[in-house]
């Protein structure tokens, strides 16, 4: 389970970041932005008050320089249950005259861009932990990351079928990339819940532990990304993004751009500066 509170949180070297609502509470603390889904009453399901506090948020970590790394959890026993099934269908405020069918996919395509469209453009790594399950769209969210550890026990699923929907938030292609085509298949039309072991084995999530290890290693994961040469890893994202999509020419190209810019780093300098002193390097992202 990781509950920032309890971990050490309110350190002189961690600062509160406002996100406008208890439902997201966020932090800045060794370079990290942690963020934490913050309704375990509902197993950290999304709602009209946390999604964009989370949109807004991760469009603030983009512009800040002090952001090293980005760790997202959740609050309690859950990573997030997706959307608010009971509010699905409620008959909530509809404008008059209603959207085209149009402007809906307009307004829906916007919202998702600019949540896990957004997290997985971010260039600084960033990193899931799952202290329980992470369904649906908080799957999605999930595997924008990065990296995902997980709790023991921890599951995934996603869960689209069982509330007869088709999926959203980038699930489709995140695992597909990670798992391939026939096992996200697999994964979609039965919506069967995935324990930790198996998320493991699959490639869905790096790490396994133990539950109560899962705070302290998640962080200790995450300081060690802020640490590191974060100018060089945005080239890196970059670089792994392409070999998705692009022929090995494409990809040759882009990675002969970002050495010879990352050659020219401050970074870089400093790591030949300790290899020719024996010691480990000292990084600034810069």
């Amino acid at each position: 389970m990781v509950d920032p509170s309890n971990d050490d949180a309110m350190r002189a070297n961690s600062i509160q970041i406002e996100t406008g609502t208890p439902e997201l509470l966020a932090r800045l603390e060794d370079g990290i932005a942690v963020l934490t889904l913050n309704r375990p009453q509902v197993r950290n399901a999304l709602s009209d008050t946390l999604s964009p506090a989370l949109r807004r948020t991760i469009a603030w970590i983009h512009g800040d320089a002090r952001v090293r790394a980005v760790l997202l959890t959740g609050a309690g026993k859950a990573f997030c249950a997706g959307g608010d099934v009971k509010g699905m269908g409620s008959g909530a405020k509809r404008a008059d005259p209603p959207p085209t069918r149009e402007e809906v996919i307009a307004d829906q395509t916007e919202r998702q861009q600019a949540l896990t469209g957004a997290l997985y453009a971010l260039p600084q790594p960033t990193l899931a932990a799952l202290p329980g399950p992470a369904v649906g769209a908080g799957f999605s969210i999930a595997l924008a990351c990065d990296l995902r550890i997980a709790a023991q026990s921890a599951f995934v699923s996603t869960g689209f079928a069982r509330v007869g929907l088709s999926g959203d938030y980038g699930a489709s292609f995140f695992l597909t990339q990670l798992v391939g085509t026939a096992r996200a298949r697999e994964l979609f039309f039965s919506s069967e819940r995935v324990d930790s072991a198996r998320c493991e084995a699959l490639g869905i999530v790096n790490r396994v532990v133990p539950d109560d290890r899962l705070g302290a290693e998640a962080m200790d994961w995450a300081r060690r990304l802020a640490s590191g040469p974060t100018a060089t890893f945005a080239y890196m994202k970059a670089n792994l993004d392409r070999a998705l999509r692009e022929d090995l020419p494409t990809c040759l190209a882009g990675e002969a751009e970002g050495t010879v810019a990352t050659a020219q780093t401050e970074d870089h300098k400093e790591a030949v500066r300790a290899f020719v002193e024996k010691r480990e390097p000292r990084f600034k992202g810069i």
